[in-house]
């Protein structure tokens, strides 16, 4: 598709009825990093800036497939989404950028959008590759507010706009919830890596194995979906800012620091986290595997403009989950393509 992004002149009368007539676009750059919605830095003729998200067709770049209904991590972008979750990380005590506007019925632009607090441009997880001992007490007050989000209590699992409307499914266990899911990914990626196609009947029986250890539970907490240290900023004061909260969810802990352990690695015990059920952590880690798999190679199928990179993390987990099944005396020798 022809993907047509924003330019300084179509943020006019955004600029005027929020700032004054008195204020101009003095630059518009479109971050980089986002798959699914348009972030944009807008500085301002006061040197001031702020950042808009775009929730557009063309900044979206994830082909559509299918989906498990009552996973609440599916389809995870959107302005009522993000406006939720904003609502919820906030009452939480969870520092996120300070929302300015929330506009979803087309007044400046044809699409939903948001214009947020301008944080900064420094990652945690710039910090802490180049910087980790000024990172170590980032990581600190980070595990602070994931321990804040872990030990709320919901009533139910689901995205955090569907509990708050009455709209979110309940009728099976979470670990089965995400049995299906994982399930999906690997048929999806067995057709399109034939070293998946051919280890797809033994990791189907490993994700079920795994399943079967896993006792059952109702207990739910506030969960990010995707908290990497590439979604922390790190503002001027020194405090982290979590972004890209979209796919906020009550459900079980565990599949969020599944993603922590895979994203923070030998730091991830700075974070300080709460007790886990092991067995369900194992399912989910396996399960995030598969979907680090099947997501990458997707959208490395379309225009994305760091294709590589995403086939690069595809042949990574690839790489992880072929070693997990891996018949005696071929462990960690996966073929290649």
């Amino acid at each position: 598709m022809t993907r047509a992004f924003l330019r300084p002149d179509d943020l006019h009368d955004l600029v005027t009825a929020h700032f004054g007539a008195d204020r101009r676009v003095a630059s518009l750059d479109r971050l980089t990093g986002g798959t699914k919605k348009g972030v944009y830095r807008i500085g301002l003729d006061d040197g001031s800036s702020v950042i808009l998200y775009l929730w557009a067709a063309g900044e979206n770049y994830w082909p559509p497939s299918p989906v498990v209904p009552d996973d609440p991590f599916t389809d995870a972008s959107g302005a009522e989404l993000f406006g939720a979750a904003h609502a919820a990380l906030t009452a939480a005590g969870v520092r996120v950028p300070r929302l300015l506007l929330l506009d979803r019925d087309g007044r400046f632009l044809d699409d939903d959008l948001a214009l947020v607090e301008d944080a900064g441009s420094v990652l945690l997880e710039a910090l802490l590759q180049h910087d980790p001992a000024a990172a170590e007490a980032h990581l600190a007050r980070l595990g602070d507010a994931v321990r804040r989000l872990h030990t709320a209590r919901g009533p139910g699992y689901g995205k955090v706009a569907a509990i708050v409307d009455g709209t979110a499914p309940q009728q099976r266990g979470t670990e089965d919830v995400i049995l299906d899911r994982a399930l999906g990914h690997l048929a999806l990626a067995a057709g399109r890596d034939p070293r998946i196609a051919g280890a797809r009947e033994r990791i189907e029986d490993h994700l079920r194995g795994l399943r079967a250890a896993v006792a059952p539970r109702r207990e739910y907490g506030l969960v990010h979906g995707e908290l990497g240290p590439d979604h922390v900023l790190v503002n001027p004061a020194g405090e982290p800012v979590i972004i890209d909260f979209e796919g906020l969810a009550w459900f079980d802990v565990e599949w969020e620091h599944a993603f922590l352990q895979l994203r923070f690695g030998d730091r991830y015990p700075a974070l300080r986290p709460v007790e886990l059920d092991p067995d369900r952590l194992e399912l989910y880690r396996y399960a995030q595997t598969i979907a680090l798999i099947e997501g990458p190679l997707r959208i490395a199928g379309t225009d994305f403009p760091d294709r590589q990179w995403m086939l690069d993390l595809a042949e990574h987990h690839i790489g992880r989950a072929l070693t997990a099944v891996a018949r005696p005396g071929r462990a960690g020798r996966p073929g290649r393509r």
